[in-house]
């Protein structure tokens, strides 16, 4: 088992380095934990890069459920990153709804059909960033603090869509939600062919200041947060300065922070929490 925990590890560092880096300020035995839920999550993040079409990409994501239903034992300890999440819902007592919630709502990755409402956007975050914070939480100090979990996930969400847009115009898939392109008057065709517009600039400026209200909301709300949960929200501090960096790049070009930087805003959070949502 310590061979998978060290696997996941290594995983989450080049996969996600920020929750990497943030998990860093965790006691090392919860640490391995954080890093088990981190790798699951990226596992199943790049099913759509890795899969490339939805049949494979569904059949990836069944077996992802069926583990944590508990129908493929033997395969599942054979694969370090299930033999390391299983472990860690058994020892921390995470529900592993939680968790087939999060792959639900990753087939709609899989596919190109837009997301049809601000709403549905909201869900979809709440489902995968808050969970991953919500989860965590639970690791660190066994409460799922969801008052302070729910909105860092949207707004961790918002920022990540906004710089990744480039990529999922160029792959025909619209994250942004159809009754917000609708309210701005944005063509989808604009999009798939690369083309900014003031309509464009306009909704990406409003999930902006969606983003900036759910942060706010967190700060808050800080209070709740008991000190052994802090590693689990640690990242959130790169949100606010992305946000301002998009603010002042085209949509099709994201200004995005430097990796010293993203470094320095959580060593930063790590000594005043306060930073944690700008």
């Amino acid at each position: 088992m310590p061979d998978a925990f060290a696997y996941c590890a290594e995983l989450v560092r080049t996969a996600d380095r920020d929750r990497y880096l943030a998990a860093l300020f965790a006691p090392a035995e919860r640490r391995r934990a954080l890093y088990a839920l981190y790798a699951f999550n990226s596992e199943v993040a790049r099913v759509r890069e890795a899969a490339r079409e939805p049949l494979p990409g569904e059949i990836r994501l069944q077996w992802w459920s069926e583990v944590l239903r508990g129908d493929r034992s033997a395969e599942a300890s054979a694969n370090p990153v299930a033999a390391a999440l299983l472990a860690t819902i058994a020892n921390y007592a995470l529900a592993p709804i939680r968790l087939v919630d999060l792959i639900e709502a990753r087939r709609f990755d899989l596919y190109e059909e837009p997301m049809a409402s601000l709403a549905d956007l909201k869900d979809h975050a709440r489902k995968t960033a808050s969970s991953l914070f919500s989860l965590g939480a639970q690791i660190l100090c066994g409460l799922d603090l969801p008052v302070v979990a729910e909105p860092a996930g949207i707004a961790w969400a918002i920022a990540a869509l906004l710089r990744a847009f480039p990529l999922h115009a160029a792959r025909r898939q619209i994250y942004l939600p159809r009754d917000l392109l609708q309210r701005h008057q944005v063509d989808s065709g604009d999009i798939y062919a690369a083309r900014s517009s003031s309509g464009l600039e306009a909704a990406f400026a409003e999930l902006r200041e969606l983003a900036g209200r759910q942060l706010d909301s967190v700060r808050l709300h800080m209070r709740v947060l008991p000190s052994d949960a802090l590693p689990a929200f640690l990242a959130l501090a790169l949100t606010r300065p992305s946000l301002d960096r998009l603010s002042r790049s085209d949509p099709f070009a994201p200004a995005d922070l430097a990796p010293w930087r993203r470094q320095w805003l959580i060593w930063r959070a790590a000594q005043n929490p306060a930073r944690i949502a700008g």
